[in-house]
């Protein structure tokens, strides 16, 4: 029995909870992932898993072989890349869970890059718009964008973003263009119920707060990308998701002496891991995407993480 696949095996099972989990995330049946566990209690001469019709529990001494064994793991993971040298590209699975329009728009397109310097990675890009749990997922990185929720995850930002309110020239022309935030409630706002209805503006100090009301309510990012371009009102979003069109003039940016709060890209690890060596060149590759876009656009509200 290799001891240390072994070992990977059982921290997967423990971290997803399940015999079948840890095999999706391994890509082996689930058959070898129990077989595997047995031989390693049967090695250990201990009870590493309780099983129950709720599922798998470690015991105590479970526990205890599950933090050692994920630190060596760690310690083997990074002892190779340090053998390959410093120039050595990364090798392995690598997931990463993102939202589906902020992938799709902006990290899918620049992936051929990052591949291409590790030749032998392989990346999972899991596209999903709901916050899940990076450790049962198995996932090494998340990107996640605005207000983060009380969570023990390591959180790094990479990124800061301007927030407008945009519009079609085909609607304005129709509904007017808003001169002040107090104009937008006469107007057909587009509204993303993963967030408020309230709008809160800032100009030389004074903030002002806006209640605005739409017949139409998105839960995702690219439902509100798709309403604006089919001119049925006016929304805000970040300029990231809006870049292209921004540039050719197909969307406008509106009452643009007026600040709206901006809006943070962050890389999220999962708790009581130390970050992988792929998982931090990914966010590292995701901050100079970033950090290229801030200096080629001058944007006010653009800065590079800290």
């Amino acid at each position: 029995m290799d001891r240390l696949q072994a070992m990977s095996t059982f921290v997967r099972v423990v971290e997803t909870g399940s015999f079948s989990g840890a095999a999706r995330q391994l890509g082996i049946g689930q058959p070898a992932v129990s077989k595997t566990i047995a031989q390693l209690e049967e090695r250990l001469q201990i009870r590493l898993l309780l099983r129950s019709t709720h599922g798998l529990t470690p015991t105590d001494a479970g526990l205890r072989f599950y933090e050692r064994a994920r630190a060596a793991i760690r310690e083997a993971d990074e002892a190779e890349l340090e053998a390959r040298g410093v120039g050595a590209g990364l090798s392995g699975r690598l997931r990463v869970s993102a939202a589906t329009t902020f992938s799709r728009l902006l990290i899918l397109p620049r992936l051929p890059a990052f591949l291409k310097l590790h030749p032998d990675l392989e990346i999972d890009v899991i596209l999903d718009d709901r916050v899940i749990d990076l450790v049962s997922e198995g996932i090494d990185l998340a990107l996640r964008m605005g207000d983060l929720p009380d969570s023990t995850s390591i959180a790094r930002r990479i990124a800061r973003g301007r927030r407008s309110v945009i519009a079609t020239p085909a609607y304005l022309e129709h509904a007017g263009t808003p001169l002040a935030p107090a104009d937008l409630v006469a107007h057909e706002a587009i509204v993303y119920t993963q967030l408020s209805n309230s709008w809160t503006f800032q100009q030389r100090g004074t903030e002002v707060s806006v209640v605005v009301n739409g017949r139409l309510r998105v839960s995702a990012a690219e439902g509100i990308r798709a309403a604006v371009l089919a001119d049925i009102g006016l929304a805000i979003a970040s300029d990231w998701m809006f870049q292209l069109e921004l540039e050719t003039g197909a969307v406008r940016r509106i009452l643009e002496d007026w600040d709206l709060p901006p809006i943070d890209l962050w890389a999220l690890f999962p708790t009581g891991r130390l970050a992988s060596a792929k998982a931090r060149a990914f966010a590292d590759f995701v901050e100079q995407i970033f950090s290229m876009k801030s200096r080629a656009n001058g944007n006010r509200n653009d800065s590079d993480g800290d």
